[in-house]
């Protein structure tokens, strides 16, 4: 009677097969955890790296044409938002100048491209009726 119950519990013993099919299994569980892994990461260079991400904008300072005293800056904040902006561009001149960017605008200087515009037509003493182009070049 005792061999019999030793059989019996030997039967619960995993077997060959089974071990090597648990085997297999979790062989291949680890595969898919790997391509899935690789398939859902960040692997692609087209989507941000988080090791290296893009800097964020800086203000960026207009190159005024025919200057004489205008500053025209547009903020990093203005870039973040990309939402339309008018600048006053006076600066230390004796008249005033606005310049309009619009969202198509600042996302292309988010994006590190030159914008050029040109200013509101306004008169001055010295030089009458006139306009400015402003560029913005980011760095």
């Amino acid at each position: 009677m005792s061999q019999r119950t030793q059989l019996s519990d030997e039967s619960t013993a995993v077997t060959r097969r089974e071990f090597t099919l648990e085997a297999a299994l979790a062989l291949l569980a680890g595969c898919v955890i790997t391509v899935t892994d690789i398939a859902c990461g960040d692997d692609n260079s087209s989507n941000a790296n988080p090791a290296n991400p893009s800097p964020a904008p800086a203000d960026i300072a207009g190159t005024v044409s025919a200057n004489h005293g205008h500053i025209a800056t547009v903020t990093a904040a203005q870039i973040t938002a990309t939402n339309a902006v008018t600048l006053n561009i006076q600066g230390t001149a004796a008249h005033p100048h606005t310049l309009s960017l619009s969202q198509a605008d600042l996302q292309t200087l988010k994006n590190r491209q030159p914008v050029s515009r040109d200013s509101s037509s306004d008169v001055s003493a010295s030089v009458g009726l006139h306009l400015h182009s402003v560029t913005f070049t980011p760095a």
